[in-house]
Formats: structure tokens, C-alpha cells, sequence
């Protein structure tokens, strides 16, 4: 009986095992995780985007905001602490200026953008829709593979947006696209559904623009690998503004002195044409009256109707004396 039981579950062991290496292909074997969470100070479009992305990967995990005065490479522990290989920081600066850190912990390389242009997925309301938990294509300009920090941001788009295959959270369709588009020296995120009936594109969202500020070698800092010669940080741009505005202002103060100063000048006199007056024809003078005698003053009477009544009461009068007489 013992010898059946134990033939019997070794029988059970090795079928068991051919299973295994028969499911093998449908194992969890890319184990990528991403932290996504935010500093203190974002305001609620952040928070919105921030949502938006955890929904849109199901191998991302949240965490609370940190504190200001903490510093960055503090990530790296939050990220082994929760057992993560990826993050995405969202940095609020002045409460008006955001920043997002894309970043391969603990060993690096991380990538610093300043965000632009961000709508949420509330706020679009496009009529594109997909399934919770899908797994995303990624598509890319051409320019991702002929310059090499493109390359490398390349690298980590996939690896961070990309959702693991056989992910237990994920499921098993593809019914929408993460586009990356490079325009005017910024990268364009774009999230469009996959129409089955003929491939077309409609865009679900959320959208936003990242405009690449540096690349580090480390995980939230070492040597910086590229820097943006074409970026302007807000705080510039803020100062060009208050710039241009003010000069308009100068100019237009300018030009109002100048018409001061041309009203104040003296005019240029016109010396007088002896041809002008050739067609002009001299008025007949009428003789001046001269009026010796105060004019009658006339009654002046507010009420035409009491007038008419003083005058019906004259009459009467006239007529009585008549008739007596």
C-alpha cells in the first residue's frame, strides 16, 4: 500500500513537471515593476495624470508623496523597498512648474523631462476606449534610432511603458498604442485604441509633452551622459515674457511723448496767398437799427391752459359790460 501511494505520487510529481515544461512559454518571466508617485505640492491635473498611468499599467505599483526636503537618491531605497526596478517621479516645483524623472533603479540611467501641455483622461473625454489591463504596442519616431540619447530614451520608454508579457494583472489582447513623436525638439506621448474592423486609430489619452532637460548616468543624479542645448527653463521663459510685455509698454510710452512734444512745438505759418481772395464777392451791409424803446415783456405764463382761461374770463366780462350797457 505505502509502495502504491509512493509510485503513486511520483507518477503525479513527474506529470506535473511535463506540464511545467510544457506551459513553459506562458511563465512570468520579465518581472518588470514601476514605481509611480509624486512630491508634495502637485496640483490636481498631476494627481489626475498620475492615476491615469498607474490604470494604464497594470505593472505599476503607488506609493505616498514624498517630502520636499528629502533627497532624490532617497527613491532608489523607497523602490527596493517595494520591490521595484523602475520609476516614474513627478517632481512639483513653485506649484506651477512640473517635472518627471524616468529612471532605472538602482544602477541608472535616469532621464529628466519638464512636462507641458498635460490633459488627463477626464479632461479629453475622446471617444477612443480599451481594455483595463491590455498590453500597449509602443511606436516611435525614426529619430529614436539615428540619434543616441534618442536610442537610450528608447530603451527606457520600453522598458518602463511597456507591460510585461504574461503579467498576472495584464490581460492577453493588444488593442492600443503608446506613440512617441518627436517634434520640435519635445517628445509628444500620445495613447491611441486599435480599431479591429479596419486598424484605424482614435485617441483615448491621457496626453502630455516632455521636453528632455538632462540624462544621468546614476539613478536620480551622477555624471550627465546629454544635456538639451535647446532647452529654456520656465523661469527664463517667465522673465522673455514680463520682457517683450514691458518694452511694448516703453514703446508705447514713447510714442505718446512724442506726440506731446509735437503738439507743444510752434507751428509753421503759411505765408497768405494774394490770389485767394480774387473770387470772393463783399455782403451787402444793412443798415444798423437802434431801438430807443424797452420792448413789451411778455406774460410769462407756465400753464398754456390757465392762459386760456383768464383769456375765456376777459371775454365773458366784455360781454356782460356790453349787455348791461
Amino acid at each position: 500500500m505505502h509502495v502504491w501511494l509512493f509510485s503513486r505520487w511520483m507518477g503525479v510529481k513527474d506529470c506535473a513537471g511535463e506540464h511545467a515544461v510544457d506551459q513553459d512559454e506562458g511563465k512570468w518571466k520579465n518581472k518588470e515593476r514601476v514605481l509611480i508617485f509624486s512630491s508634495r505640492g502637485i496640483n490636481f491635473r498631476t494627481r489626475h495624470l498620475m492615476q491615469d498611468l498607474r490604470t494604464l499599467m497594470p505593472h505599476s505599483k503607488a506609493d505616498t508623496k514624498m517630502d520636499r526636503k528629502d533627497q532624490l537618491f532617497v527613491i532608489n531605497e523607497v523602490c527596493e523597498m517595494k520591490n521595484c526596478n523602475k520609476c516614474i517621479f513627478f517632481e512639483a516645483k513653485k506649484k506651477q512648474d512640473l517635472y518627471m524623472w524616468l529612471s532605472n533603479t538602482p544602477q541608472g540611467p535616469s532621464a529628466k523631462f519638464l512636462v507641458q501641455n498635460v490633459h488627463t483622461l477626464a479632461e479629453l473625454k475622446m471617444t477612443g476606449n480599451c481594455l483595463r489591463g491590455s498590453r500597449p504596442l509602443l511606436s516611435f519616431d525614426p529619430i529614436f534610432d539615428r540619434e543616441p540619447h534618442y536610442a537610450l530614451l528608447k530603451e527606457l520608454f520600453i522598458q518602463i511603458f511597456g507591460t510585461p508579457q504574461y503579467h498576472p494583472k495584464s490581460q492577453p489582447f493588444v488593442d492600443h498604442v503608446f506613440t512617441f513623436t518627436v517634434t520640435d525638439e519635445r517628445i509628444w506621448f500620445r495613447n491611441y485604441q486599435i480599431i479591429e474592423e479596419d486598424a484605424s486609430l482614435v485617441e483615448i489619452g491621457p496626453r502630455f509633452v516632455l521636453n528632455l532637460i538632462k540624462i544621468f548616468q546614476g539613478s536620480f543624479g551622477g555624471p550627465t551622459l546629454y544635456e538639451n542645448p535647446h532647452y529654456q527653463s520656465p523661469n527664463m521663459h517667465r522673465r522673455l515674457v514680463r520682457l517683450s510685455v514691458a518694452a511694448k509698454f516703453r514703446e508705447k510710452q514713447q510714442v505718446k511723448e512724442v506726440q506731446k512734444i509735437k503738439k507743444k512745438g510752434t507751428k509753421v505759418l503759411v505765408e497768405e496767398d494774394p490770389t485767394e481772395v480774387v473770387f470772393e464777392t463783399p455782403a451787402e451791409e444793412k443798415p444798423v437799427e437802434i431801438q430807443l424803446v424797452k420792448p413789451e415783456s411778455k406774460p410769462i405764463v407756465k400753464d398754456k391752459k390757465k392762459l386760456r382761461k383768464i383769456q375765456r374770463k376777459k371775454q365773458k366780462k366784455l360781454f356782460r359790460t356790453e349787455g348791461s350797457a
